[in-house]
Formats: structure tokens, sequence, C-alpha cells
């Protein structure tokens, strides 16, 4: 894959960062094949389930922990509709909120989208107007129009920060487009059955992100899905209902070993941190699920994960990933704030 450096943006992205007084609204960050800067990332702010129709008092919150880059990880909006113009409206509502246009006029915006900004509840590749749908997505994000991800189906991407020895990849996976449809559980133990053959990214999507990682000399990389991929025993969406892809990405993984992988997904309403040990690599594989920015699962308070690190949070949250590349191998903590901005959660991952 081609990889273009536009040094013409790297003033307006860096102006962004540090001090974050310039104002990139509607204005392009990232062009060409491949989108590579080289802003060191410190901290990521991340979060999913957002309700454009309530109070959106959480910018505020999110700004003051001085982020590099803010990463939406689904349920951007929630606009369970079939038709493009109510979507647009409300992807418009979203984006031109006073707070939320205070903050992404100084912080960087990247992401990624679930089911509620898809369009469809659960939904998968028999949507309609996927492909609408998908556009208007890109057009919250501010992605270019030459961006690689408008010039094929779905709307993964990934994004390069930072010098080479403190390199961070960003790859946000779509859990949409190409996935294959679920079937209700008939007695409601789970709300699906599991569809033992079924696919979630599609074979092009597939080869992708085996090209991604194969090419990749990150020493941070960060994989963003809108649904978990770790966890088994939660009842709901997750990539365990499609046990051969979620195989396929586990074997993928275990098999390249990218450097300091860390998982990252929405959707739940909760926020967790989860790891798992896959066979013959020494490092732990995290996921840090965050989600609940403007309503969450409160009554939340033992679900069973097998693999969570920590504690569960059932109030409204929002993460960051701090990174301190002051040693040899860099240090990633991962945070979960609540509102009052107090710790919900906080562990440093083992890191090489």
């Amino acid at each position: 894959m081609a990889r273009i450096f536009l040094l013409s943006l790297l003033p307006l992205f860096l102006a962004s960062c540090t001090p974050k007084d310039s104002a990139l609204s509607d204005k392009p960050l990232f062009t060409g094949q491949e989108m590579i800067f080289e802003t060191q990332l410190q901290t990521i702010a991340l979060g999913s389930c957002n309700r454009q129709d309530l109070p959106q008092t959480i910018w505020p919150l999110i700004a003051q922990q001085q982020p590099d880059v803010w990463i939406w990880l689904g349920d951007n909006i929630y606009a369970d509709t079939e038709d493009m113009e109510e979507m647009r409206a409300m992807y418009l509502k979203q984006k031109y909120d006073t707070a939320y246009t205070a903050f992404r006029s100084k912080i960087p915006v990247l992401g990624i989208w679930d089911d509620h900004d898809y369009g469809v509840n659960d939904g998968g590749k028999d949507f309609g107007p996927k492909a609408a749908s998908r556009d208007l997505m890109l057009d919250f994000l501010d992605v270019p129009a030459d961006a690689a991800v408008r010039q094929r189906e779905g709307g993964y991407q990934s994004y390069v920060f930072g010098p080479d020895d403190k390199q961070v990849k960003i790859i946000f996976l779509d859990g949409r487009y190409f996935r294959d449809e679920l079937q209700a559980n008939p007695d409601k133990s789970t709300r699906y059955l599991r569809n033992e053959t079924g696919d979630i990214l599609g074979e092009a999507q597939w080869q992708w992100l085996q090209s991604e990682l194969q090419d990749s000399k990150a020493k941070v990389h960060l994989i963003a899905c809108g649904i978990q991929m770790l966890a088994e025993e939660q009842v709901f969406e997750k990539w365990a209902n499609f046990p051969t892809a979620r195989k396929r990405l586990l074997d993928l993984l275990s098999t390249l070993q990218p450097s300091n992988t860390v998982l990252l997904s929405g959707d739940r309403h909760i926020s967790e941190l989860a790891a798992i040990q896959l066979p013959n690599w020494e490092q732990p594989l995290y996921e840090l699920t965050a989600s609940g920015m403007t309503h969450a699962y409160e009554g939340a308070t033992a679900e069973p994960n097998q693999y969570r690190i920590g504690a569960l949070v059932n109030q409204k949250n929002f993460a960051l990933l701090q990174l301190d590349w002051s040693g040899e191998a860099p240090v990633i903590t991962a945070v979960v704030k609540g509102l009052d901005n107090s710790d919900l959660l906080r562990y440093q991952l083992k890191t090489n």
C-alpha cells in the first residue's frame, strides 16, 4: 500500500495538538492512501453510545484531559432509520452542537460506526442504504473526498501517528457493512444464536487487515470495532456470535503478533478492560470497552466476563489510553473516567 506523507498538512495537525487553539472544524486532516502524521500521541480519548438528543455535557470534561486525538467507537449518534435525509439531520445536530463544535475545533476526531449510526439496530450486510449511510459517517468525521476509504466499500480505515520509535497505528474495523446476519434465539437465554460459519469483515477487509499488520512498524497497535471482540458470556452482540470469524481474528493476531496490541470496542453502555493470553505470544491481548457517554446500563452490576480485569463500570463515562514514551518500551495505562472526573478504572498494561 502506498504511503503518502503530507508535509503540507502537518502544521495544521500539530497546531491542533499543542496548543489546542486551532480551529479544525470542516477542514480535512487526512488524504492519500495511508494517513501518516509526525505527531507523537500521549493521550488518546475514546468513547461510544452518544445520543444526539441528550445533553452533550461530557465534551468539556474530555477536553480537560487534553487528548491528542478523540476516537469514536460507534453509536456516535442514534439514527435507526432508512431515510438518509433524516440521518443527515441527526448527524448535523450532533456535529454542530455547541459543546461538540468547541471540542472538535481543538481536538482531531477519528472513528468508526456501530449499529445505531449504521441505521438499524444490530444490523448487518443486508441493510439497504448502507453505502449512503457510510458516506454520511465519513462526512461527519470530515474524511476528505480523496481518502482511500472513500474509494472502496465499507468504512474500514487506518491512521499512523508519531516518529518511527514512538509510532502508533490505529486500525478501524467495519463490523457492519459486510457482516452476515444473526438469528434470534427462541429460548431468550441469549439474544442471538451463534452463526457458526458466518463472517463479520468480508474477505477484502480481512486481506486489508492482514496487510496493515504485516507491514506495520508501529510500537503500539490499536484495533477498533464497534462490538466486543473478546467477551464470550454476555448475551448481546459480540464477535463470539461468529466463532469462526473471532477465531480467525485471534489466529491472525497470534501469528503476526503486532507489538503492544489493544483492541477497542463500544456498544455495551458499560466500560471494562479484558485480556486473554494467545498461544505462543508472551504479551496479553487487551480489549478496552468504552461505552456510555450520554446514557449507561446502570443495572449491570454482575455481568460475567471471564477475561475482565478490574471493575465493571456501569455509569456514564469516557476512556483514555495514556502513553508514556520515556523508557525503552511504551507504558500504556488504560483509564475510565466518570463525569465527576474520578477514575472508575485504571490499569497499566503489560508492554514490550
